[in-house]
């Protein structure tokens, strides 16, 4: 089994069974399953990150909650999808050591969470090859618990994370219920 299909058949597993899933028991007992795209390795990249100054200030990132939360500009790579050229925004804690990337693009509120989806260091998908190279791995990006249940407080995508072209790669909406 490869790490995709591994990891997703794990969060299947923790999202309908475990007592700390974002799922109500009603959700839960009618889960079969999250929705995914097939993976797709279009949307494989290999990326030089340019690094944002260690001294740029940080940013408050807007929560589907009306919160805020301080996040620091870690760096900034590019890619094309579908001929069409992109650029996505790594974002990190303020000490510089947890990386996450918010975006949203073309398929949100119709495939996929309208408020978006993350990547993040702590699964598999953002990987750091060496220095500033990374491998992004889209089939790997996953909806908020926000997605799932109006009890949790989710970082939005800043608008420069905000693409035009679709991403049809990783998880997609969760219906109620599905």
């Amino acid at each position: 089994m490869d790490e995709l299909t591994a990891l997703r058949a794990e969060i299947d597993e923790f999202m309908g069974y475990h007592p700390q899933s974002p799922l109500s028991d009603e959700q839960r007992a009618e889960f079969a399953g999250l929705p995914y795209y097939l993976p797709n390795a279009d949307l494989v990249f290999e990326v030089d990150v340019d690094l944002f100054s260690a001294d740029e200030p940080l940013i408050e990132m807007q929560t589907n909650t009306g919160d805020t939360r301080l996040h620091r500009r870690w760096g900034r790579f590019a890619f094309t999808v579908d001929g069409q050229a992109a650029e996505l925004v790594i974002y990190s804690d303020p000490q510089g050591r947890e990386l996450f990337m918010p975006f949203k693009d073309a398929t949100n509120g119709i495939e996929t969470y309208g408020a978006g989806r993350y990547m993040d260091n702590h699964r598999p998908g953002m990987r750091q090859i060496a220095g500033t190279r990374f491998e992004i791995d889209l089939n790997f990006a996953y909806n908020p618990y926000c997605a799932y249940s109006p009890y949790y407080s989710c970082p939005l995508p800043p608008r420069e994370n905000w693409l035009k072209v679709p991403i049809r790669a990783g998880e997609k909406r969760f219906e109620v219920g599905g």
